[in-house]
């Protein structure tokens, strides 16, 4: 099914793009009352991130070989994917304190390279994600194809970035 006018899902989009991040900057800091920390969340939001990564590469191998349904069906999972990672980083870290790089010299420049860019590029990718989802159901696919050449690998330097965060930080986790 075709989306027609794409006028006001742009301006949707643009809206999430800005709300998401500023929601999540604000959220980062709220505290929920009376919850213990969730510290078993990491290791599942990292693993969605993984399994996220995954599901992009499949979902590039079908559209590869033409099974456009498959593809769309695995595109729609990583986007309900990076949806559950977002909700539960933001519950976590609505119950928990940051946890500090616990080394120093050139491994904390290379986890600070990584953090960063992950967390500039996560911004970054909200807008791409939409639009390049927004062309394939109004059956722009020349647009969707043009635009998912770009989206693609910041969206998977993303969701695989997240993981080595994750495993870098993980060691100085609260036990």
């Amino acid at each position: 099914m075709a989306i027609q006018n794409t006028t006001k899902y742009n301006r949707l989009i643009w809206i999430l793009s800005v709300a998401i991040p500023l929601a999540v900057a604000v959220l980062f800091k709220v505290r929920i009352p009376g919850v213990e920390r969730l510290g078993f969340l990491p290791p599942i939001y990292a693993t969605i991130n993984g399994i996220t990564a995954i599901v992009l590469i499949l979902a590039v191998i079908q559209i590869r070989r033409g099974n456009r349904k498959q593809h769309e069906r695995l595109m729609k999972s990583a986007i309900a994917l990076s949806a559950l990672f977002l909700i539960l980083y933001v519950i976590y870290h609505m119950t928990s304190d940051s946890v500090t790089f616990g080394k120093e010299g050139t491994i904390k420049t290379i986890y600070l390279f990584i953090l960063i860019s992950h967390i500039v590029l996560s911004i970054g990718v909200i807008p791409l994600v939409l639009i390049t989802f927004v062309r394939a159901l109004s059956e722009r696919f020349d647009k969707h194809k043009k635009l998912a050449r770009i989206t693609f690998p910041i969206w998977l330097y993303v969701a695989i970035s997240g993981v080595v965060v994750y495993l870098m930080i993980s060691p100085y986790y609260p036990q």
